[in-house]
């Protein structure tokens, strides 16, 4: 059975990486501002293979609001054209034969607000996770109380501690939350 610091650092790992992940996704969702986090985790299929864009193509920043993406294989235009057009991105891709550019547009206040709600929908649902890892590390920690392997002090101490990091990690997601919206609101 492993022991209370074993459980207390896996839980540790496992909320930071919820967090790392809350991370990517808000860098996917778009401010105005043209960013190749926007597009660099869109799947691709590539010769019958879901691969990421960023894995297939050059994706640069000519001016501020557009992208341009080069593909090394010029056989995959199309269907990164199409992954773009399909994705839920709201961009409209222009294929000139050796780049693809995208302009970004403005956000209208409406999307800006349905963007604000979208942030908080993602966090939420990281929230969730988190909490759900907290209730896998509290029953482990209950099953070892049961079976006597520590004493009701200890289990209390480490529920405490576990406690302590989830408000840590909710915490780190309310910031991320606040700083995205202030972002996704900017005009």
């Amino acid at each position: 059975m492993p022991t209370i610091g074993e459980v207390i650092k896996e839980t540790d790992d496992r909320m930071g990486k919820s967090v790392d992940a809350l991370t990517r996704e808000l860098a996917i969702i778009r401010t105005g501002r043209a960013s190749p986090a926007l597009v660099e985790s869109l799947m691709v299929d590539y010769y019958g293979v879901p691969t990421p864009l960023n894995q297939l193509a050059t994706i640069s920043i000519p001016e501020a609001r557009s992208l341009m993406i080069q593909p090394w294989d010029k056989a995959s235009m199309k269907e990164v054209e199409k992954s773009i057009m399909t994705s839920d991105l709201g961009l409209m891709p222009n294929n000139d034969g050796n780049a693809i550019r995208i302009n970004v547009p403005m956000l209208t206040e409406e999307r800006r607000r349905d963007l604000v709600r979208l942030v908080g929908r993602k966090v939420e649902d990281s929230n969730v996770s988190v909490r759900n890892i907290r209730r896998d590390s509290l029953e482990t920690f209950r099953s070892m109380e049961r079976d006597k392997e520590i004493s009701q002090d200890e289990s209390r101490r480490a529920q405490t501690e576990l406690q302590q990091l989830t408000d840590l990690y909710i915490e780190q997601m309310g910031e991320l939350k606040k700083t995205k919206e202030t972002e996704v609101m900017e005009v």
